[in-house]
């Protein structure tokens, strides 16, 4: 193994020193046309690396989007359990996050052996797992769902069937109260959306009476309660589109507002604010991980090819099933 990459592996590269003048932009789309690779990005990721990306969606049109590409590279602005997810569609293809610590702490919530103890004491029951989970908890899977698709997923399995619901909580109960399902529910949560302050949205609405409140359903139940609307990111998006209001207080991850000023410039969008605001840079709740990526480390990236995800084989075919289950499903219903 040569110098550069025993070091890429060991400590990362992030600290690598450009040359004076660099344009990062022009560079990526460069070595992107030079690799025949694609970039896709969540909606969560910074503005700058929204606007360089092939293509930006949520969960589930980054998953197709995935699935479809001719292109020998993928390169994934988002966090691991997204890039794992590229690779698991795309077992040739070569899949780099730019950056390895970009994780999720609701994927973390559920950790595989405590899963597994929790599906044997349910047997019989059909599992169905959020994508914001492990490689090795969708091997435990019978159907991946997202916030988008969420409900037809449930909706697909027999009202007989008994249904484990896994890892978030919040999107667990939404999906129950729409869908009329039962569900046994893991006990996981997202760090960004539990974290969002009624009190403030409230305050924010009361001096803003015209404004709309949407919300993501990995919010806490107060929060959903007090929404005029709520949905996954794609959603979200397509109500600030359509809906009459000009103004939204929006409570989901704060990287969706590029997206609203872009498409609709005219009207205001309003950040929920967390609990605990101590320490915060913005009045907003951003993720953490999904902010570790930056143009910098997805030239690095793009430049050494690393690093890379990689996946044990027989592994990545058991967490195959529930994905392209997911899929087909979504294709049915046009989603």
């Amino acid at each position: 193994m040569d110098n550069i990459n025993k070091t890429i592996l060991e400590k990362g590269f992030f600290d690598e020193e450009l040359p004076e003048g660099i344009n990062l932009v022009k560079e990526i789309k460069y070595l992107l046309k030079k690799k025949n690779a694609i970039l896709l990005a969540h909606y969560y990721q910074t503005g700058d690396i929204q606007d360089i990306a092939d293509f930006v969606g949520d969960s589930l049109k980054l998953a197709q989007e995935a699935e479809k590409t001719t292109a020998d590279m993928i390169v994934f602005a988002g966090v691991h359990f997204m890039a794992e997810t590229a690779k698991i569609l795309n077992p040739t293809k070569k899949v780099l996050l730019p950056d390895m610590e970009a994780g999720c702490s609701l994927a973390d919530s559920a950790p595989y052996e405590d899963f597994k103890k929790f599906k044997d004491a349910h047997p019989n029951h059909v599992v169905v797992s959020y994508v914001n989970s492990s490689s090795e908890v969708k091997a435990l899977t019978d159907i991946i769902c997202t916030s988008s698709n969420a409900v037809h997923i449930i909706d697909s399995i027999p009202n007989d069937k008994e249904i484990i619901f896994a890892p978030d909580k919040n999107l667990g109960s939404y999906i129950e109260k729409v869908s009329g399902r039962k569900m046994k529910l893991w006990d996981g949560a997202c760090h960004v959306h539990k974290e969002f302050s009624l009190e403030a949205i409230l305050k924010l609405k009361k001096e803003n009476p015209t404004a709309k409140i949407i919300a993501h359903p990995e919010c806490e139940k107060p929060i959903l309660l007090v929404s005029d609307y709520v949905g996954a990111t794609s959603g979200i998006l397509k109500y600030t589109q359509e809906n009459e209001a000009d103004k939204f207080i929006v409570a989901t991850e704060s990287g969706i507002l590029h997206q609203m000023k872009k498409l609709n410039p005219n009207k205001i969008y309003i950040p929920a604010p967390p609990n605990n605001l101590d320490g915060a840079t913005c009045a907003c709740n951003d993720c953490e991980y999904m902010k570790l990526n930056s143009l910098k480390k997805i030239y690095l990236a793009l430049k050494y090819e690393k690093p890379e995800i990689l996946m044990d084989e027989k592994l990545r075919i058991k967490a195959e099933v529930p994905i392209k289950r997911m899929l087909e499903i979504s294709a049915k219903n046009n989603l």
